[in-house]
């Protein structure tokens, strides 16, 4: 008997957990520059509103907008966001993002620069490992997270 209420318990704890988790990623309004026709950008975009993130898009291409948030050419991609005051350049996970404002770290943000094979809105037959990258304040980089061609949805290994 213990047990069955343990359990209950346990899964009544998790299932409040996890709808405030989509409640906050739902408020978290990301703002998304790209070229109006990028198809990759559109799947990236797609990824996120999946993942509950409410997403406002800006056709307008987003090399102004990286120049304006302080990202290197070199940790470019085809997409920049805009989200609580940090920058996400290109197809970085919803998780790491969702961590990654979880954690809050003295940062401009993430970036996962080109255009990785298996990174989402890049998902086709061929997947490369990639990284994620946190850019700091004076724009070093060091790893976020790293992704396995087979880890399409989570962090291989997460590192601080």
């Amino acid at each position: 008997m213990k047990s069955s209420i343990h359990t209950l318990l346990s899964k009544s704890i998790l299932a409040v957990f996890l709808c405030g988790m989509m409640s906050y990623a739902a408020a978290t309004k990301i703002e998304v520059y790209k070229s109006p026709t990028c198809k990759c950008c559109e799947k990236w975009v797609d990824h996120m509103r999946a993942n509950g993130f409410t997403v406002e898009t800006k056709n307008v291409g987003n090399k102004e907008a990286r120049e304006r948030a302080g990202i290197s050419p070199s940790l470019g991609s085809c997409h920049t966001s805009l989200v609580e005051g940090y920058v996400i350049e290109g197809h970085v996970p919803a998780s790491d993002i969702r961590r990654f404002l979880s954690d809050r770290p003295s940062a401009i943000g993430l970036a996962a620069p080109g255009m990785p094979n298996g990174s989402p809105g890049m998902e086709n037959s061929r997947s490369n490992p990639y990284n994620v990258l946190l850019i700091n304040k004076e724009g070093n980089v060091s790893v976020y997270s790293r992704h396995l061609p087979s880890d399409k949805n989570e962090s291989l290994m997460r590192l601080k």
